[in-house]
């Protein structure tokens, strides 16, 4: 068996080197996988303070992951503090007032600081709004106050193709915004109600979270997005900075000196081969010559 597997190593060196690497990285992601299903996380095993870090990045449709995110990091007495860093343009209300409640609730805890990288507007700064500081680069594109619906009709086109549909409901308001009618005055009316309605609680919420006077939040709650320098100028930001920075002030108020190790998450949840997959990038390089193996 020994002389065999000899022979292939010596036949196929770099299919027998991908296989070695392949059957090492298996064996530490089970061991990660078995860590997990225990309920033990990377940050146990560290030494000295710990910052917790929340990651809200892309389209805010679904807030569970970081609120259960928020809420292991609220419950970890060793994590003194959270940074919240921030990618996002927004997203639906509902889970961003979601964040907003579990961020509020961490931050009587312990403190919290956000840090805004491109983007960190509309929902973005709403779920962000409670941190005890919000730092923002100057070009960080943020604010964004408003709500905005959009609605596609395509009775128009349908009619000018001999189609005519039917929209059958059981009251007027029913079929408001179906793609198949436009809106009658009634609806349109009834819609931007709802509208006004959640953009009259984002501006109470920013000004709770940032107490600020309603009144002065209320004046630039008109949708516009301004930079990180102009937020600061409008009391929506603390003080501008990099990731670097925010970390940095939140140490401070954690009254951590030295270094400290960043707890990272939510974590994406994967199965053991998208992880093994994920770990090896295997790549074809015209340059070198051949195939290259490298870890990400």
């Amino acid at each position: 068996m020994e002389e065999a597997r000899s022979r292939f190593s010596q036949r196929h060196p770099f299919v027998f080197g991908v296989l070695m690497i392949l059957m090492a990285v298996a064996l530490v992601m089970g061991a990660m996988a078995f860590f997990r299903s225990m309920g033990w996380t990377a940050g146990e095993f560290a030494l000295g303070d710990k910052i917790g870090v929340v990651h809200i990045n892309g389209t805010i449709m679904d807030s569970t992951d970081v609120v259960d995110w928020i809420r292991t990091l609220e419950e970890d007495d060793d994590v003194k503090g959270v940074l919240l860093r921030v990618d996002s343009p927004g997203g639906a209300i509902a889970p961003s007032q979601e964040i907003y409640a579990a961020v509020t609730r961490l931050n009587k805890v312990k403190p919290v600081v956000a840090s805004y990288g491109s983007v960190a507007a509309s929902g973005g700064y709403y779920a962000s709004a409670p941190a005890r500081v919000i730092v923002a680069n100057p070009g960080s594109i943020t604010a964004s106050i408003g709500v905005m619906a959009e609605f596609i009709t395509v009775a128009d086109a349908l009619e000018k193709l001999g189609v005519k549909p039917e929209v059958l409901t059981t009251g007027k308001y029913k079929a408001a915004g179906t793609p198949l009618r436009d809106l009658s005055p009634e609806q349109r009316e009834q819609l931007l109600g709802l509208m006004l309605d959640m953009h009259d609680q984002f501006v109470s919420d920013v000004a709770k979270a940032r107490s600020m006077d309603r009144d002065r939040v209320a004046a630039i709650a008109d949708g516009r997005a301004v930079s990180g320098r102009q937020a600061l100028a409008l009391g929506l930001v603390d003080m501008l900075g990099s990731r670097r920075q925010a970390i940095d002030k939140l140490k401070a108020l954690c009254l951590i000196e030295g270094k400290a190790t960043l707890i990272e998450g939510p974590v994406k949840e994967q199965t053991l081969l998208q992880e093994i997959l994920g770990a090896v990038h295997i790549d074809l390089s015209a340059s070198s010559g051949g195939w290259s193996i490298s870890y990400k």
